[in-house]
């Protein structure tokens, strides 16, 4: 099981979909998270984890913020607020990208979608939606010189009708799903769609924005962008139509031990959080265009650049029962047995346990071995010895023998 963090709020939303969960999986696997009721699994995690590893699975992201960016300075002001290049952006492309603040600190990890030179989308963590929302307007409201207030509008999209949620339909089955789902007129430009485009679904029956994009590292992957009115309709739609395709909805759990077996960062976890990490710690340094002209941060960003020590890196452990999960906070050791960071997320799958770790540069290489400390969980552990939170340059004891994989993996 993956290590699935969620909130503990008072104040709990529910998606569009909630009452479908309800009835999927039952009251008792909704957990609180960024907000929203959610559910942690259905069918159970690892049979989730495999369907979209070999069939497909539909995840409910409608909790995900989507921002309508529009007027006639979208785009300068979307290039200024990001760190990838807005302005390279053609209509039915999208990119990963960042948002700073003014010491180069990640605000949040987003995709921008164009669908046109005035009018984009940007996909932006829930539990960041209020401190995005918050920041862009302070930038519109600051930097008059560099564009008109009134001339960009942003909106929360997800409550406007027309509006836009997100749906994900992830695994090499998904095409063939989505064929079932839109009109024939559009099947082979899906088809032919490449990572990072989208294309526009709009007929009298349907109107959807389908993205080659996703959270699991699965070459065949799509977002569904439809109008909140719709989603229940679509969700029951590829459900009911795709059966024979093994086509299952899938929770949290699923969606975190996918997106850690492929290498993917979560926000507070591979980046920013306690430990600041940035873009380039977590191997991302392609979505920051330090030759573009201005952005928000860009100059403690390029300082550090060309400075930091520390790397985000994916390591595999032994997982088959018996052996202790590992967690975030355990130490990563080196060949020395010397602590050289920390786990940052971690995943059981299969037999195999996935950790991402942030560990000092230059340490470890690929194929090496690698080892780990568990540790302390508790205040009786501590008391016998074990260090709750071990420091870098400690001379530890291995608890598990692992190896360093690729820092992505591909599917």
């Amino acid at each position: 099981m993956s290590d699935i963090q969620c909130s503990s709020t008072d104040t709990v939303n529910k998606t569009v979909l909630y009452d479908r969960h309800l009835a999927l999986a039952g009251k008792s696997r909704l957990a609180p998270f960024a907000g929203y009721l959610l559910p942690l699994w259905y069918s159970g995690i690892a049979a989730e984890h495999k369907a979209v590893r070999t069939a497909a699975g539909l995840f409910d992201v409608t909790h995900m913020c989507v921002l309508g960016v529009t007027g006639p300075a979208a785009l300068p002001f979307l290039d200024y607020l990001t760190t990838n290049s807005v302005a390279a952006l053609t209509p039915g492309r999208a990119q990963y990208s960042y948002i700073l603040d003014d010491h180069g600190h990640v605000l949040d990890d987003i995709i921008v979608y164009c669908l046109d030179p005035s009018r984009y989308m940007v996909v932006v963590n829930a539990a960041n939606t209020q401190k995005i929302k918050a920041w862009s307007s302070h930038i519109l409201n600051t930097r008059t010189d560099l564009f008109a207030p009134s001339s960009v509008t942003v909106l929360d999209i997800r409550h406007e009708s027309p509006g836009r949620v997100d749906l994900a339909l992830q695994g090499p089955a998904s095409l063939f799903a989505l064929f079932r789902i839109i009109p024939s007129e559009y099947h082979l430009r899906l088809e032919s769609l490449k990572p990072f485009e989208l294309l526009h679904v709009d007929s009298p029956q349907l109107d959807l924005i389908i993205a080659r994009t996703g959270y699991t590292g699965e070459k065949i992957a799509f977002e569904l962008f439809i109008d909140p009115s719709k989603a229940t309709w679509l969700w029951d739609a590829i459900l009911d139509l795709c059966r024979d395709l093994k086509v299952i909805p899938c929770g949290l759990g699923a969606r975190d031990s996918l997106r850690i077996e492929a290498g993917l960062p979560l926000y507070g976890h591979e980046l920013d959080g306690p430990d600041l990490i940035s873009p380039y710690q977590a191997g991302y340094p392609w979505a920051v265009k330090l030759n573009k002209s201005e952005f928000i941060g860009k100059t403690a960003i390029t300082a550090h650049a060309s400075s930091f020590r520390s790397q985000i890196v994916r390591l595999s452990f032994p997982g088959e029962k018996g052996i202790r999960p590992i967690r975030p906070g355990d130490a990563v050791l080196d060949n020395f047995n010397t602590c050289i960071g920390h786990v940052t997320s971690s995943a059981g799958i299969q037999d195999t346990q996935i950790a991402l770790a942030l560990v000092l540069r230059g340490k470890i290489e690929v194929d090496q071995p690698i080892a780990l400390y568990y540790a302390s969980r508790n205040a009786a552990q501590t008391q016998l010895g074990r260090l709750p939170k071990p420091e870098q340059g400690t001379k530890l004891e291995p608890d598990l023998k692992g190896l360093v994989l690729p820092r992505f993996a591909k599917f």
